[in-house]
Order: structure tokens, then sequence, then C-alpha cells
């Protein structure tokens, strides 16, 4: 498939009829009826997670507003459908998103739910929505894991942890061959431990030593310790990282730090468009983004088997600015892109009907503006997805001088070369 890189026009209007028609329909008949359908998640609405979160909720509620002011979701029958969404702030903790899926299913009747940011979150809403017969899109869930559990109704929209950061391998290779030694630091929680595993072992079969293997604990706030530990590594790279505020804090004190490396890889912060906010810091910072504007997959780009849905980037990108006044992110795009797959199941399905919504999910081989959409359908790695790809950014300074998204990786994708050293 080929990507398409285009400058933002904005004909949001004459894609909207793409939100109601992924070119796909059933005859098949559905249990559902027609009527407004509820979609039930969580969001961290105040904790840790809270900046990654709340876009994810915006991307998916752009979406329904979309596909409701378009005239709703029409049937092959003649039905519409409208969508509705229910979310309560699960501030971050795990303990309570059990208890507010629950509440979902059973007090506010949600017909299909999307899951928290975060997969740690995610793992426990899995088990909620398993054992009520309910499908769940997972939006900003990356580890593979929890598509091992024998779970049949979990769709993940994100690329794979363990896929996450072995591209900047290949990038740093193709970079600077002489960078045989690397650092990895990162979060100690599910997601990040998971990605970082699988980056390891990857670097090591490449021929890179792991010269350090380090976690921190959620919440730190002083990485001194740990990047003197670093230091007296003297790697050529330091990757890991965790979410946006350990990852926008470590990127700080390494700036002040002013320890000499080549190239700084970071998981979740750099692609948010308030990284850029930490200034000098943030230049140079290469971080995994899966969906960049400059970057995106165009739905009118879909190869023989792959059917093109939904909008494209240029016509989210604008919608998205005017409903929030900022560039969206990753995490508002994915939210977009859950309902884009749920309503795609559900045309093919032709109602709302559990399992045929599942078994169109089973089918599902689109390409939207977020990239191609396609999931493992094997009993061993059920929901997991294998279609999408990452892409790399890094923040660099244009002749301006102000600091700009740049992606650097794949080369088929890149808008610019990758500047290293950082410092």
């Amino acid at each position: 498939m080929s990507r398409a890189i285009r400058p933002a026009v904005l004909v949001l209007a004459a894609v909207l009829a793409l939100l109601v028609s992924c070119n796909g329909s059933s005859d098949s008949d559905s249990e559902g009826g027609a009527g407004t359908i509820v979609i039930g998640f969580t969001a961290s609405l105040t904790g840790k997670l809270n900046v990654e979160s709340v876009r994810q909720k915006n991307g998916l509620e752009l979406w329904a507003k979309d596909v409701n002011d378009a005239g709703g979701l029409a049937l092959a029958d003649g039905r519409v459908l409208r969508f509705a969404t229910k979310c309560y702030d699960d501030e971050s903790a795990q303990d309570r998103v059990q208890q507010l899926y629950t509440r979902l299913v059973t007090e506010d009747r949600a017909d299909f739910l999307v899951s928290p940011y975060s997969s740690g979150l995610t793992s426990a809403a899995s088990v909620i929505a398993e054992q009520n017969g309910k499908v769940m899109i997972s939006a900003g869930a990356a580890s593979d894991s929890n598509y091992r559990q024998g779970f049949s109704l979990v769709y993940q929209v994100y690329t794979p942890a363990s896929h996450y950061l072995t591209g900047s391998i290949d990038l740093i290779r193709a970079a600077a061959p002489d960078a045989k030694r690397i650092a990895i630091v990162h979060e100690n929680d599910k997601f990040s431990t998971d990605v970082c595993s699988e980056l390891r072992s990857y670097a090591e079969s490449k021929g890179i030593e792991v010269a350090l293997f380090e976690g921190y604990d959620s919440g730190t706030t002083d990485f001194a310790p740990l990047i003197n530990k670093v230091a007296q590594a003297s790697p050529a790279g330091i990757l890991g990282g965790g979410h946006f505020q350990d990852g926008s804090t470590l990127a700080r004190q390494l700036a002040e730090k002013g320890i000499p490396i080549q190239f700084l890889v970071l998981l979740v912060a750099p692609p948010e468009p308030s990284f850029g906010e930490l200034g000098d810091a943030a230049a140079g910072v290469i971080g995994p983004s899966q969906w960049e504007p400059r970057a995106a997959f165009a739905p009118g780009d879909a190869t023989e088997g792959v059917r093109g849905c939904g909008p494209a980037a240029e016509s989210f990108v604008a919608a998205y600015r005017a409903a929030h006044g900022e560039e969206p992110s990753y995490h508002a795009a994915g939210g977009y892109a859950a309902g884009l797959v749920l309503a795609d199941a559900i045309l093919r399905a032709g109602g709302v009907e559990t399992e045929a919504v599942r078994e169109a999910l089973d089918r599902t081989d689109i390409l939207t503006f977020f990239g191609r959409m396609k999931f493992d359908a094997s009993e061993s790695a059920h929901g997991l997805q294998i279609g999408h790809e990452m892409v790399y950014i890094q923040w660099q300074k244009n002749r301006e001088g102000n600091l700009v998204k740049e992606v650097v990786w794949p080369r088929e994708a890149k808008t610019a070369e990758v500047r290293h050293p950082v410092r």
C-alpha cells in the first residue's frame, strides 16, 4: 500500500458521506433495531494519563458527532443508526475501571464498548467486556499480552507494543551504522515494560549492545540517579520512556545534564504537540507515533483486497482543529479510528447483534486515514492488530528557528532526514 503525504486541504464537506459508507454492506439480518446506539467507555479526565486519554476521548466523540451530523449510519435494509457516548472518569486508576465498565453494561445499557487509554486499564476493562458479551474496540492499548488471554470480543486499533520501538533500531542502524551501544530506561508499567523488553531483544538480534536496561517507578519526577547510570554506560542512544508526564520530565532533565548522545527515542510524549513546549530540550528527540498528519494513509490509496473507509486525513485534522483549537495527536486520531472500525463492522454485519459484528470484525481489512486495520482472528492472539504500521517523528528546528515535528522513518514516509547527535 502507499502512503500519501499531502498538504492540508479543507475538504470536510466533500467526504462526510464516507463516514456513513465504508464501501461495505451485508444482506444479513440483525437482532438490533434502528435508533440510538450507546458506546460506553471511561477516560482519564484526571490522573497521570489525563493528556493522552482526553485526546482519545475527543477523537471518539468527534467521530460520533460527524456520523450523526451526516445523517447517521445507514444500514442496507434502510434503517438508520445514530450514536451516543457515555463516559466516566476512571481517574487513571485500574481499580475503578472494572466497576465503571460493569456500570456501563448493567446500568447504562451500552451497546458497544471502547477501551480506556493505556494497556493496564484496558486489561481490566477487557475482562468485563468478555464476561458480559460486549464487543470492545481497544483504541489506546498496545500491549500484545492483552490479546493472548483468550478474549473473543476485544479488538486492537494500535500497532502492538512488540513493534512500537523496533523500528527505531532500524532507523539508528541506517543513520549511524557505528552506533552499537544503547541504554534502555523505561517506566515500570505494563505497556512500557512490554515495549522495552521487545526492544532489547530486537536490538541484540541486530548486533547492538544494551549497556543498561533500567526501570523507574511511575510518577518519578527526579531522574538524577538514573541519568547518572546512563552517563556511566556511555551509550550512543537512550531509548525507552513511558507516558507523557514522565517522558517530558526525563527529556528536560537529560537536556539540563547535557549528556552527550546521538539519539534520544522516547515513548508517547514526543508525538504530542505540547511536547514542543519544552523548547531546546525537545530538539532532536524522536518518538514513535501511531499516526501523523504529514505521513497519513489515504483511504483512496487502498490496494486490491483492502477497502478504503472514512474521511481523508485533511478532513479529520480540519474538524479536530475547529472543535478543539489544536493539532490532533495520534491519541485523538486513534479514538476517531475506533469509531470508524466499529461503524464499518456494523455496516457489514447489517446491524448491531454481537455475533454478527464480531464476525465482521474478524474479516476486517480496511484502509483509514489512521492506517490499515486488520485483526488476528486466531484463538491464540484474537483481536491483535496486524495491519497497522508505526512512523517515527523527530522535533527539529526549521529555518526560522521554530521547533517542528518531522517524520524521519520509515524512508517512504519521511519528510526530513534524521538529525543527530542530539547534543
